[in-house]
């Protein structure tokens, strides 16, 4: 197994467009860490730095100890795998499988051992004969992985390798790329813009945005402490909830919300505003006696049949900053399509709730769960807490 470290990378391309900035990272032995972030964050660029695609303009790259900076490709010891497959159409899956292995002289033997292996590994045995042409493509990305696999790297790199996939083969095959990885240990950078599967797949998740590394956690971490804005927008399906609210007073306002602040609370002297978040999962039915509620009614309802996804207006200030916008545009800004400047809210709840739209319901708005951010620099801020539940 092999380390990664990344020494302040980067990279630019024709035009000023600095798709890496001065990352820092390291990667350790047998770990798989997802690459995120939106269309054009640098994600893949850094991944083809890795492989040795690209030079790097500034910077270090280390693969086991060794400075691989300048080492071309072929000498890294590393596999990739493309969103494309990249299989060769003409010849059978037996003979993709054992080209690269082919290439680099390793005796017929133990070609022939390495491509039982793998194709015993990813069920493969009975397309051994046949053609790119007569796959799926679920049957055809399992070659890609298995011909990287054959090659027994130290490092693999895979490069949205789910993304022409259908939703529920890519559910399966995530399955299959987590136990494959866990069967093997070997050390794997995958990139992904879909922040499920980083957060499903990723042990570590690099969360990028223009180029430049925000975050890199554990996917839990990621999801209950944000290191600011744009990574607690871009992180949870659906993602956070964010609207503007006002300090003063020792009071924390949104909404019909009205929270009294801890006198030890950083804000509790403060005036101004401030970004509050709460994610979709913290958002129940109020009890009878619940001291913070929201009463909202609801206008789009997704039954999963194990839990119902309601969205609704709330008559506040939307948080409107470059950050929230790059991070939203992902899965779509639900206010910006029906052309509504209040914030937009999603809740989770129990299945068993029976919500049709248009009821007016009322939910729990519990402040040890919800996330402060400085609107301006939009930096966590920790979480917030009433006077009643001490200070966060």
């Amino acid at each position: 197994m092999t380390s990664v470290r990344l020494e302040r990378v980067s990279k630019e391309f024709a035009g000023h467009v600095q798709a890496v900035d001065d990352v820092d990272l390291e990667i350790a032995d047998g770990e798989f860490m997802v690459f995120v972030g939106p269309s054009g964050c640098g994600k893949t660029t850094l991944l083809r730095l890795l492989g040795g695609l690209e030079d790097v303009d500034g910077g270090r790259i280390w693969l086991g100890g060794e400075d691989v900076t300048d080492t071309p490709p072929q000498r890294r010891d590393i596999a990739m795998v493309f969103q494309t497959y990249a299989l060769y159409p003409h010849k059978t899956v037996r003979e993709n499988l054992a080209f690269g292995l082919k290439m680099r002289g390793t005796p017929k033997d133990e070609i022939d051992r390495r491509v039982g292996t793998v194709a015993s590994a990813l069920g493969l045995e009975d397309l051994l004969g046949r053609k790119p042409s007569a796959l799926s493509g679920g049957q055809r990305q399992r070659v890609a992985m298995g011909r990287a696999i054959a090659r027994e790297p130290k490092v693999f790199l895979m490069d949205e390798p789910l993304s022409n996939l259908d939703a529920k083969l890519r559910v399966l095959m995530r399955a299959e790329i987590a136990r494959l990885h866990a069967r093997l240990g070997v050390t794997t950078v995958y990139v992904t813009h879909d922040q499920v599967e980083a957060m499903t797949l990723g042990q570590r998740v690099a969360v990028f945005r223009d180029g430049v590394l925000q975050q890199c956690a554990s996917p839990k971490e990621l999801y209950e402490r944000p290191a600011n804005l744009f990574v607690a927008a871009f992180i949870g399906s659906p993602s956070m909830n964010l609207v503007t609210a006002e300090v003063a007073n020792g009071l924390l306002r949104f909404a019909d919300v009205s929270i009294p602040l801890d006198r030890a609370h950083r804000l509790h002297d403060a005036t101004g505003k401030y970004a509050v978040g709460a994610r979709p999962s913290d958002l129940p039915r109020a009890g009878v006696d619940e001291p913070h509620s929201l009463t909202v009614r609801i206008d789009a309802v997704e039954d999963l049949g194990s839990e119902v996804v309601v969205h609704f207006g709330v008559d506040a200030e939307r948080v409107q900053t470059e950050a929230v916008s790059a991070a939203q545009d992902q899965e779509g800004d639900y206010g910006l399509i029906l052309d509504d400047t209040s914030a937009r809210f999603a809740a989770r709840l129990d299945g068993g709730d029976a919500v049709v739209v248009g009821d007016t319901v009322r939910l729990a708005v519990a402040p040890h769960r919800l996330y402060l951010f400085d609107v301006t620099t939009g930096e966590a801020m920790g979480r917030v807490a009433s006077s009643q539940e001490g200070s966060a």
